[in-house]
């Protein structure tokens, strides 16, 4: 007889959380103006709202924060991160920041200028943010078949070489670099294949541009690299990023994601060029090159999670939970990303909630209905998220409109999945009822969807 799948790791400690009513939770999303990030952690029974430094830290990753080297300059804890930077991703140069995005901002700040271009597949909301907030255009160059959430494709975070070469052709001397995300979130946490990540790059020699690696989900990438595309196999997690990381120039790294920290990010790069300029912005903005935005600890507990979250069992137990919850979704019936990505499943909203009208934000719209049948609160990758365009204010609407369910990195069992699919059926019996979405009555001017405010449609 087969063995079942089981876990790679025993639980230790646990973390209570508390099951809400209805009518609190009516009350509670009220008060935080419809917006599901303004709601109390304590308000929230599944929260799903990111992976993002939200996962629970090994043993040995505990152990390691107890000798963090906490000196403002040369500590030990910033060689050891050096270390892991080197040995795991090929790296000779890097910067601690306190974040992904104050990694972005930091680099982008030496690298984009007014009107460039950077093309791109799928920049997620903060890489666009920093884009936009420079007067530069972030230019998507995905696939075309990422827009079908019902079409199977194993890299259907791939950038469309087609696309990226007519971009290229048209304005390569507006374009800094080249980007990919690896994995593609936007798209629905989908991978992009070694053979597309060497494309982009023989596309970058040609126009002698150098090619960036928004690398939040790397391992991950790696993962379905090595279970679905001819050739890897039989390579280790760890051959296949440092092969991946062959064709960049750099990276930029929010760690809270597959290095299994709270807190912490890096960028790295083998141009000594772009380190020396970038360390000037990062004293500026984050702190010291030998710290950054981290504490010594935090540097320890990153380096450690660097090994761990490049190791195939934890990361096969890490996708598989995901899958589950996937499976249990098609159970049901409810449309989503298909496959299912690396972090999350993306509920296609615009196919369950069709009678709101997309002025009225679908997507936001299965996320607070989520949250009032159980407290499970997810996040909006929709038509919110898109903003406005920068020139002429216009809400954008993207084709893809989703509700993401990021599953935390061994935080929940197999159970909570349970519960997620079952709320999940109880308001896709009813979509037929909910007919009226929400708007906006308080927004900022970039990156809205994390204060913006909302209130019922009439």
């Amino acid at each position: 007889m087969e063995l079942p799948f089981a876990e790679s790791y025993r639980i230790k400690m646990v973390e209570s959380i508390r099951r809400s009513t209805r009518p609190e939770r009516e009350k509670w999303i009220k008060e935080a103006q419809y917006n599901l990030f303004n709601l109390r952690s304590e308000q929230v029974f599944i929260d799903l709202l990111t992976d993002s430094g939200t996962g629970a830290m090994s043993d040995r990753q505990w152990a390691a924060m107890m000798t963090g080297d906490e000196s403002y300059a040369g500590a030990s804890s910033y060689y050891n991160m050096k270390n892991a930077i080197k040995d795991i991703l090929g790296f000779d140069y890097f910067l601690p920041t306190h974040q992904g995005r104050a990694a972005e901002n930091v680099l982008f700040s030496v690298l984009i200028k007014e009107d460039d271009i950077i093309p791109g597949n799928s920049h997620f909301d903060t890489t666009k943010g920093h884009i936009e907030f420079r007067r530069a255009h972030a230019i998507d160059c995905t696939i075309d078949e990422a827009a079908d959430t019902q079409k199977e494709l194993p890299f259907k975070g791939n950038m469309s070489i087609e696309k990226l070469e007519k971009v290229m052709a048209e304005h390569h001397e507006k374009v800094p670099f080249i980007l990919i995300t690896v994995t593609n979130n936007t798209a629905g946490g989908q991978p992009v294949s070694m053979e597309c990540i060497k494309g982009v790059r023989q596309v970058a020699d040609k126009y002698k541009k150098p090619v960036l690696i928004d690398s939040a989900r790397f391992a991950e990438n790696a993962y379905f690299i090595k279970t679905r595309e001819k050739g890897h196999a039989q390579k280790t997690i760890k051959e296949i990023v440092k092969e991946m990381y062959t064709y960049a120039d750099a990276m930029t790294m929010s760690s809270k994601k597959d290095a299994i920290v709270n807190i912490g990010g890096f960028i790295a790069t083998r141009r000594k060029e772009w380190f020396e300029q970038a360390s000037v912005y990062n004293i500026m903005f984050e702190g010291f090159v030998t710290y950054g935005g981290m504490s010594g600890r935090d540097m320890n507990a990153l380096a450690v999670g660097l090994d761990e979250g490049t190791e195939f069992d934890y990361l096969e137990t890490r996708i598989k939970q995901v899958a589950y919850l996937g499976e249990q979704l098609d159970k049901y019936g409810i449309p989503y990303q298909r496959p299912a990505g690396g972090h999350a499943i993306f509920v296609d909203a615009k196919k369950i909630l069709h009678k709101v009208p997309r002025e009225e934000f679908q997507a936001q719209t299965l996320g607070v209905e989520l949250y009032l049948e159980a407290g499970i609160r997810g996040v909006e990758i929709g038509a919110i998220l898109a903003d406005r365009d920068p020139q002429t204010r216009e809400n954008r609407y993207p084709e893809l409109e989703l509700l993401r369910l990021a599953i935390p990195r061994r935080a929940y069992t197999n159970n909570h999945m349970d519960v997620i699919a079952a709320a999940l059926k109880n308001v896709y019996d009813r979509r037929d009822t909910i007919t009226r979405g929400y708007k906006i009555v308080k927004e900022a001017p970039i990156m809205r969807h994390f204060t913006v405010g909302l209130e019922p449609c009439k």
